[in-house]
């Protein structure tokens, strides 16, 4: 009987202590919507339960819901990379969804029109190259010219530790980088979302009208598996944990292995020297035209190497100097947007050692920290 006690009570505190997204933190956001006619910006990642989506879930609870807004990989979460999404009828709900990744990338006066509030819902995996950070930018924007209150839910950071690589340049701002921040910024969308109306980042300076349900039993140390793959490409996290580090190869002419089953957990092409590993990718689930489709590349397989906890420029580095062609290797307008600088490319063709790299990011890493501290709200 006391061994029965005893597993009660530890198991007890184990859902205590289980992390709660804030779209599980419901208590806290339901009333905001009673009454209300609501916009949602979300897609496959807003789940409740592995189950139940938001969408559902709100349906179920009798909010009124005029329109779902898609981002960069549709509704559902299928659509190529950079690929246009079209608006449509969600087929359970018989909702509207329009789409901000094809005629429009920001909701217009025109569909903003009739909603009391607004919903955010994005699953991000901590990068400023990740599109979902721009579409919140945007959605914040359009929300603040219209007057429309926003609510983001917030949810982990699978990769929150890590706050790493260059501060973008403004003078590379696009739409896989629009703030001051480094790759790897080690925030919540929701820390973000707090920052970006604090440091008036938005169009004119205008501010939202902000609010933040937080997630519940999380901290900065926490652990979090993605209970869906955020996009096609990252489908586990392993992918997800070297997603920034091998994102860089897309300004270059190695493939991170598009096409195959183990995207951004491998890296090739056919100008890199034969080793023990190669593969071919082919169109699939995430891509339906891959860099060097049907053509074998030679590389390294990351799939089983222990997770990363910095941004990781060796394999790049590794790259440039065994490639064929290195005069080939880069595309420089590609390669700086994704840097955020020029820098880092000249460094690499000057042959700068990897820790001397890293120094000249140091300066910018404890101004960026020392700017983000007062919008973090994990310990």
């Amino acid at each position: 009987m006391k061994n029965i006690i005893i597993c009660i009570l530890i198991s007890a505190v184990s859902f205590a202590q289980q992390i709660r997204t804030g779209a599980e933190n419901s208590e806290k956001y339901l009333p905001l919507l009673k009454g209300k006619t609501v916009g949602i910006l979300t897609n496959q990642t807003g789940i409740i339960t592995k189950e139940k989506h938001l969408v559902d879930f709100l349906v179920e609870q009798k909010v009124k819901i005029k329109s779902i807004f898609a981002p960069e990989h549709g509704f559902r979460g299928t659509a190529d990379a950079g690929e246009n999404v079209s608006d449509e009828i969600d087929s359970k709900t018989g909702l509207q969804i329009v789409s901000l990744y094809g005629k429009n990338n920001k909701p217009t006066p025109e569909q903003l029109k009739g909603i009391d509030v607004m919903i955010f819902d994005l699953q991000d995996v901590g990068t400023r190259l990740y599109t979902y950070v721009s579409t919140m930018h945007r959605i914040m924007e359009a929300c603040a010219e219209n007057n429309v209150p926003l609510i983001v839910l917030d949810r982990p950071n699978p990769n929150i530790a890590i706050v790493d690589g260059p501060v973008l340049d403004i003078a590379f701002k696009s739409g896989i980088g629009m703030h001051p921040t480094p790759l790897l910024h080690g925030m919540t969308l929701g820390e973000e979302a707090k920052m970006i109306n604090g440091q008036k980042w938005l169009k004119d300076g205008i501010q939202c009208d902000l609010t933040v349900i937080p997630c519940l039993n999380y901290t900065r140390k926490s652990s979090y598996s993605l209970p869906v793959r955020p996009s096609p490409n990252l489908p586990n996290d392993q992918a997800i944990n070297l997603y920034v580090s091998l994102c860089l190869f897309e300004g270059t002419n190695v493939s991170m292995g598009r096409g195959t089953e183990k995207q951004f957990q491998i890296y090739g092409s056919p100008y890199l020297p034969k080793s023990d590993f190669s593969f071919t990718p082919q169109p699939n689930f995430g891509d339906k035209d891959p860099l060097y489709k049907g053509i074998e590349c030679n590389g390294e397989d990351l799939s089983s190497i222990p997770r990363i906890s910095r941004l990781e420029i060796k394999w790049l580095i590794k790259a440039y100097q065994t490639t064929a062609d290195k005069s080939k290797f880069f595309d420089k307008r590609k390669f700086a947007i994704r840097a955020g600088n020029e820098k880092l490319q000249q460094q690499i063709e000057a042959g700068i050692s990897e820790e001397e790299i890293r120094n000249s990011w140091k300066e910018g890493l404890i101004a960026f920290k020392k700017m983000r501290a007062k919008y973090l709200i994990y310990k």
